[in-house]
């Protein structure tokens, strides 16, 4: 194999890599209805669980990354068993997207397939590379088939909220 094959291979092993070592790593015996109450006969075990992803996104890339997130993972999250939610963040300074997906609980998140997570995760590059005007990736090509590769991957246990400040009535 050329240099080129080796690092898009290497690239795309350590991204599965990634979230097979993450899943595999997390305990899978956490259930949840929803975040820590606190007392008053409330559960106080109870955990959402929020993943942490962060991709690459180019400041010029950033409408695109957003289209590719909105056609492709957004529907599939929707309609998965224990999802919450997600925020989309961008971090103009690194040029990275963050985002942050919560989960009613752990094993609701690690249910999921990973065969699924892959399907999903190759319609988003497709669908990223339209949204660039990038042809398909050639197997010998330099050009990665993902656009926005995975920086780093995590999962947060919530904890607690601070409510925002009341809103303050000018006169």
């Amino acid at each position: 194999m050329n240099r080129r094959r080796w690092s898009r291979l290497a690239s795309w092993l350590g991204a599965v890599g990634l979230v097979v070592v993450l899943l595999a790593g997390l305990p899978a015996s956490a259930s949840a209805l929803g975040p820590p109450l606190g007392s008053h006969g409330r559960n106080e075990t109870s955990t959402v669980v929020v993943e942490q992803l962060r991709l690459k996104v180019p400041a010029g890339a950033r409408k695109a990354w957003l289209q590719a997130e909105q056609e492709t993972w957004g529907p599939w999250l929707r309609r998965q068993e224990g999802f919450l939610g997600r925020d989309l963040l961008w971090d103009a300074e690194r040029e990275e997207g963050l985002l942050l997906i919560r989960w009613r609980s752990r094993r609701q998140w690690l249910a999921i397939p990973v065969s699924e997570i892959e399907a999903v995760q190759g319609q988003f590059e497709a669908a990223a590379r339209r949204a660039l005007a990038l042809n398909p990736p050639d197997p010998g090509a330099e050009t990665p088939a993902n656009p926005f590769p995975l920086v780093d991957a995590g999962a947060l246990e919530w904890v607690g909220l601070t409510p925002a400040a009341a809103a303050v009535e000018v006169r």
